[in-house]
This record gives C-alpha cells, sequence and structure tokens, in this order.
C-alpha cells in the first residue's frame, strides 16, 4: 500500500500524544512517518513524543516558536517527504487497522481528499447519538458543501499545495474549508473508517452548546462565506489538560 505521511498537531499534549504515539507503533500498515508539530507547548510534549523514537523510527519532531491549528499543518505538509498525508489532533485515538482499511478505501475509490467519522464506543448514550448525528452530517454535506474533522483528515501533498494549504486567517472551521476548496477540483468523500476523539472538548464547553456553535458556523459559511478575523467569538486552544 501507499506510504504516508502522519502530521500531528499539538499543544500542551503530554498526556495524550503518547496514547496516540503508541497507537500507531501498532499499527497493521507500517509505511509511513511521524511528523509531530508543536505549538510552542507549556509541558513537555515534546519530551514525551521523543519517547517513542525507538517505536517509531520515522519519528521526527519540531517545535515551532508561533501557535496556530493552521500553521501547524501546513508545517506539518513541507516537512512530510510522502505524498499521501494523514492529518491528525493529538486527543485521537486509532484501533490497530485504521491505517490499512482507510488506505484500501482511499485506492480503491481513487481519493486524493477524504474524511472519516468520529468512533462513539464506550462513551454514553448521549454521546453516541450526538456523534451519530455529526456523522451524519458529514456524510450528507459531503456530496455539496463538505464540512470535516481536521482531528483525522486524509489529502495528498498535491492537493495540499494547489489550494495553498489550511488558511490561517479562518477563526473556525478552517478544517471544512479545507475540505470545501479542495472539492471544487478533486471530489471529496467520507470513508468508513472511525477515529476515537476525546470528549473533553464537549465535555469543557458543553454539548449542546459547542453543537449549536458549529451548526451555526456552517449555515453561516454556507452564506456569507468563511469566518476570518474572529467574525464569531471562538477560542479554538482552550481546552485543558484534565484527564
Amino acid at each position: 500500500m501507499t506510504p504516508l505521511s502522519i502530521v500531528i498537531i499539538t499543544l500542551n499534549e503530554e498526556k495524550r500524544i503518547g496514547r496516540l504515539l503508541e497507537d500507531l507503533s501498532k499499527q497493521s500498515h507500517q509505511q509511513y512517518e511521524v511528523i509531530v508539530v508543536d505549538s510552542n507547548s507549556d509541558d513537555n510534549t515534546c519530551e514525551v513524543a521523543r519517547g517513542f523514537e525507538q517505536a517509531l523510527p520515522s519519528l521526527a519532531v519540531h517545535k515551532m516558536n508561533q501557535r496556530g491549528t493552521s500553521l501547524g499543518r501546513n508545517t506539518g505538509a513541507q516537512l512530510a517527504k510522502y505524498e499521501r498525508l494523514l492529518f491528525l489532533d493529538a486527543d485521537v485515538r486509532l484501533s490497530p487497522t485504521f491505517l490499512t482499511n482507510a488506505l484500501y478505501e482511499l485506492e480503491s475509490r481513487k481519493l486524493e481528499v477524504a474524511g472519516s467519522y468520529m468512533e462513539a464506543k464506550d462513551l454514553s448514550f448521549s454521546y453516541k447519538v450526538g456523534y451519530a448525528l455529526f456523522n451524519a452530517g458529514l456524510f450528507s454535506t459531503s456530496f455539496f458543501f463538505p464540512t470535516a474533522v481536521g482531528a483525522c483528515t486524509f489529502s495528498t501533498k498535491r492537493v495540499h499545495n494547489e489550494i495553498g494549504g489550511f488558511d490561517p486567517s479562518i477563526a473556525l472551521c478552517e478544517d471544512c474549508d479545507y475540505a470545501n476548496r479542495a472539492a471544487k477540483t478533486w471530489r471529496y468523500r467520507m470513508i468508513p473508517v472511525r477515529f476515537w476523539f476525546d470528549p473533553r472538548r464537549l465535555e469543557q464547553d458543553g454539548f449542546i452548546k459547542m453543537g449549536l456553535t458549529y451548526m451555526k458556523a456552517n449555515v453561516r459559511r454556507f452564506f456569507m462565506g468563511e469566518m476570518r478575523n474572529k467574525r464569531m467569538d471562538c477560542n479554538c486552544d482552550h481546552y485543558t489538560d484534565a484527564n
């Protein structure tokens, strides 16, 4: 199968980055490199990541002087040596066959850019309902106005470079903008693979509040364009380290 470059962005993720790196070390597909791009963390994120250099021989840790989600992803893409890209957040968890199954879907369906679904296993019933509704939205919008979860998004260097990467001027839904711009040239689809997504963001912001925020944001995007220069209140880097 195709080798890929996995770009992981981090900010104060010392308690979580090790879990994801351990998941990657156990993947059935092992033709990949891992690029951890750290947004100048205040904790030991980089040290924890470097502790996996033996388990992940193709691991590089790059610490930036600035902070920014889009900046981190774009930096990782520039450092990547493989054509196929996978962008991950540090609080994601993957099953051992995730890469194998995802690459099979991407190659068989000839997709350069694609999204994946969120897994609600072991979460409460309310979260399972919420995730199911969110996943349904990802699927339905993928055919005309893609929405995406940047925590787990597939792309290629060709796509990334031709659309100019992630737009750092966008305050919210920069991942959706990326997918939407890519879909204007390449076919964007959701593939039937799932990743576990840490619910701490929902717990800290409030399940309903966060859902309404993103629904409002995407309705606004559809009718009025992207949200640049903080046109909506957003503080995307405020999540704490609580387990």
